[in-house]
């Protein structure tokens, strides 16, 4: 698939060979044994095909603009066009990832972009490209990819089996960090020797190769029990999910203060490069430099894993980048500054390899694709709005006044650990659906609603400030799983009976609501039965609507 180079840090380089866990043995024949599954290898290939294309295809936009003698804040736009969609469509993406045939929204978006891809190459040919036609093409090519990519993630687990699955991902993030080390210095002297329409033309062919893998896939039809969700429902459920767990929203928070500082590398970059030496070979050297470091500390970041804990490994990995982003603006040597970007490079395999493994194991199945699409949401957002910011800088206090200052910013954010450290990531999330099924006296539609649930406890009146906490902190499961109102109430005449109270959207909200609740879960729900009396009683309310309307 031909995405974008930051969307892909965030997908499979982050689903590398750091997802094995610590201590887990994997012999060799293990990590190649997915190979041996033709679907496996054949998108293994056609990823390959596609990311050297999409390199390349960033090399040539970055340097057709310095040489057209547009600006640093410019250059630094066409990073915005690339990340801006994976802010706003994020959610909807990976809504639609779940709800609809993933075959047949991948072919879309493929096709989408290999026409985005076909008319930039053909206007640069006829020599009719300006910096902002290739902005807003840039842009059209980044809304295919953002609407492709949660839907891409998920495809995986359906190719190969369990017991392959994470030597599959470690193949992905290896196949990545190859095409980055590939691309840049294919896309660089492709420039060089035969002009930006060549790299263009070459990325727009690559998109071929998915097609024609993804067009050949015979994806088995998948049968639900429960009733369909809808593009709004799902989105508000990511929405609501996300804003109700903890863990989740630690990792957002780190990631975005990280991707802000980080992102002023990429978005200056083209213009250190450019100032070294007018040859967009330099320039695809610095990324192929970048993408070799990252192969190695692809490969060797599991052993580092087994060693040090998350936030230690966390601190390392942005203290040695933003040592990478002071090089960039200080050495003036090729030499030296070569090897600053390759350890900038396994550095950020260090950074991205952790965040998105933790961010995964905080979420459960039902909601994992829109839980890395609300990741990505954050991830590309914040680094649009970086990029944008330290163009600004960059135009009105110079390149290397942004660049330190990124670098400071970056070095100081594992200082975050005081105030949120990144979550446990070996809790339970496996399904817990031990809620007695509603009784029904007539056929009840999925979208008839809202539902208002009730559960009556009754409890002893020396219990009732702890009862309360523990089902406060119920609440959250509660809101996090499908609830839009949450509340507690007491009886006036029997004070120690309360009753609780929360709303769902629909009744088919409410079942899917019965899937949700995780074995991690399951103490926090014990903590509150425990204080009852006797057995919760729940009863069901849908909102009542004439069926006969005048």
């Amino acid at each position: 698939m031909a995405e974008h180079p930051q969307n892909r840090d965030a997908q499979a380089q982050a689903t590398s060979a750091s997802q094995i866990r610590p201590n887990e043995n994997t012999s060799e024949r293990t990590a190649w044994r997915p190979l041996r599954l033709p679907m496996f290898r054949n998108l293994l290939i056609a990823d390959l095909v596609s990311d050297i294309g999409t390199f390349m295809q960033g090399v040539g936009a970055a340097w057709l603009l310095v040489s057209q003698g547009a600006g640093p804040l410019l250059v630094a736009l066409t990073q915005t066009a690339s990340a801006l969609p994976f802010f706003l469509l994020a959610l909807p993406a990976g809504a639609l990832g779940d709800i609809f045939d993933r075959r047949k929204l991948i072919l879309a978006t493929e096709a989408w972009m290999l026409c985005i891809a076909t008319a930039l190459a053909v206007l640069t040919l006829l020599h009719s490209i300006t910096p902002w036609l290739l902005l807003l093409l840039t842009l059209a090519l980044a809304i295919g990819d953002a609407l492709e990519a949660p839907t891409w993630r998920a495809v995986l687990p359906e190719v190969v089996p369990q017991e392959d699955l994470l030597p599959a991902l470690a193949l992905n993030g290896i196949e990545f960090n190859l095409a980055r080390a590939i691309g840049p210095a294919l896309g660089g002297f492709l420039i060089a020797v035969a002009g930006v329409a060549t790299a263009f033309t070459l990325n727009a062919l690559s998109f071929l190769a998915v097609l024609w893998v993804i067009a050949r896939w015979k994806r088995p039809a998948r049968q639900s029990g429960l009733p369909r969700e809808t593009l709004s429902g799902a989105t508000r459920a990511a929405i609501r999910y996300t804003r109700n767990a903890p863990e989740m929203l630690t990792v957002l928070g780190r990631i975005a203060s990280i991707m802000f500082f980080a992102s002023a590398f990429w978005a200056l970059l083209p213009t250190v490069a450019h100032a070294l030496g007018s040859s967009s070979t330099l320039y695809g050297l610095l990324l192929t430099v970048f993408g070799g470091g990252a192969v190695v500390g692809a490969m060797a970041l599991q052993r580092v894993r087994s060693s040090l804990s998350a936030e230690a490994t966390l601190a390392i990995g942005t203290t040695l980048f933003a040592g990478a982003l002071w090089a960039t603006t200080t050495f003036r040597s090729v030499v030296p500054l070569s090897v600053a970007i390759a350890l900038g490079g396994a550095a950020w395999t260090a950074v991205m390899s952790l965040m998105s493994a933790v961010m995964q194991s905080v979420a459960p199945d039902w909601v994992r694709a829109r839980a890395l699409a609300v990741f990505l949401l954050v991830y590309m957002g914040s680094w649009a709005a970086g990029s944008a910011f330290w163009g600004y800088v960059a135009g009105h206090r110079g390149t290397q006044f942004s660049l330190v200052a990124a670098a400071i910013g970056t070095a100081a954010s594992p200082v975050l650990i005081l105030i949120s450290r990144l979550p446990d990531a070996t809790a339970d999330l496996a399904t817990w659906d031990h809620w007695r099924k509603p009784r029904l006296v007539e056929a009840t539609e999925p979208s008839e609603g809202p539902v208002l649930v009730t559960v009556e406890y009754e409890i002893d009146a020396k219990d009732s400030d702890e009862f309360l906490m523990a089902l406060e902190q119920f609440s959250r499961v509660r809101r996090r799983d499908g609830a839009s109102r949450w509340a507690v109430y007491y009886d006036t005449e029997q004070p120690t009976r309360y009753l609780e109270t929360f709303i769902v959207d629909s009744w088919g909200e409410h079942l899917r609501q019965h899937t949700r609740l995780t074995q991690a879960d399951r103490e926090i729900e014990e903590r509150v039965d425990r204080f009852a009396a006797n057995p919760a009683e729940v009863r069901h309310f849908i909102y009542a609507r004439r069926k006969n309307p005048r």
